[in-house]
Order: C-alpha cells, then structure tokens, then sequence
C-alpha cells in the first residue's frame, strides 16, 4: 500500500509485508525498539541481540510483519500479526511488535501499520488482540482511533529489572456475533 497524505508537503506512506530480503533492516529497527522502550515490549534487547540472522529471517516467515516508509528513507515503522496457535484461540490474532521511529511519528505511518494489519486480518480471525502498557498514553489513542477498545487491565503484566509494567488488554472485533439469547 502506497498512498499520499495531503500537507503543505507531500508525505508519502509505503506499508507493505517484510520480506526475508528486509531481515538485516527488521532487525536494526525491532532492536532499537527494544532498547529504547524495554517497558513496551515482552521481550527484551538482551534477549534478541545476539540471535543469528537465521533467527530474524525464521522470524519474518512464521508470522506477518508489516514494514513502513516515509518518502524515500528506510525502515521506519513495524508491526507484526500472528494467528494464535492453541486450537481454541485460532479465532484470534494478536497484533504485536509495534514501532516507529521518533522522526517518523506523526506522519500518520502508524495508522496505516495498523489499518494493513486490520485489514490482513479480516480473512483470516474474528478478532484482533493486543496489549499496552498502562503509561503509552499515545499508543492507546492510537488503537482508539482504529477502533480497538480496552477491555481489561493486567496487573503485573511485565517485569523490567525489579519495576512492574501494567498492560491494557485491547481488542477490535472483526465480525459481529449477536449476542445468545438469555435462557429461561
């Protein structure tokens, strides 16, 4: 997906799913996310530092990971979609792994990341599940805007050296369900 976005300059957005061929690019930007936001991740920079490029590209084949540029730059934005694995849960997709870089942020990349990954999900899970930290005021606007609601709060939820992170459980329904009828 390519498209402009009206301002005094044109912005032009690029989302498109990452290719084996963007693993070393995948890699520099999902370990700088890492580093420079452990509280907004399960994983951590220590732990996906020293994996091979094996590792990443494995990575980029098991699930969806949506790319994104601004203009002509390099990688600037992801955000990965994974179907769940246990049997029960396969209604569901998780949205996971999102960044963009400071400079790009505010050029609407992010809405479109997550719009294609909307979108990519429609035929695929009745439902698209995420989490944020409790204090990522502008990520939870950001899902609010696409439609997600917060449905709950995990307490706990992550732990980074002896600090605990709450997360936000978020969900966007796909397909509506009507409601069972009450039983008598």
């Amino acid at each position: 997906m390519t498209k402009p976005v009206a301002s005094a300059s044109t912005i032009l957005l690029t989302v498109r799913s990452l290719e084996t061929s963007d693993v070393e690019d995948y890699r520099e930007l999902r370990l700088e996310s890492l580093k420079g936001h452990p509280d907004a991740f399960a994983s951590s920079w220590e732990h996906e530092a020293d994996k091979p490029l094996s590792w990443w590209a494995e990575r980029l084949e098991a699930n969806t990971v949506f790319g994104g540029w601004v203009n002509s730059s390099r990688l600037v934005g992801v955000a990965g979609f994974r179907v769940r694995d246990a049997v029960k849960l396969q209604h569901k997709g998780v949205l996971w792994g999102m960044y963009v870089r400071p400079g790009a942020r505010g050029t609407g990349l992010a809405a479109a990341l997550v719009q294609q990954v909307v979108e990519h999900a429609r035929t695929r899970v009745e439902e698209v599940c995420l989490t944020v930290v409790t204090s990522n005021a502008s990520a939870r606007r950001l899902y609010n805007a696409a439609g997600f609601k917060e449905y709950g709060l995990e307490r706990r939820a992550l732990k980074v050296g002896s600090e605990y992170y709450d997360e936000v459980l978020i969900a966007l329904p796909l397909t509506l369900h009507p409601e069972p009828a009450p039983r008598d």
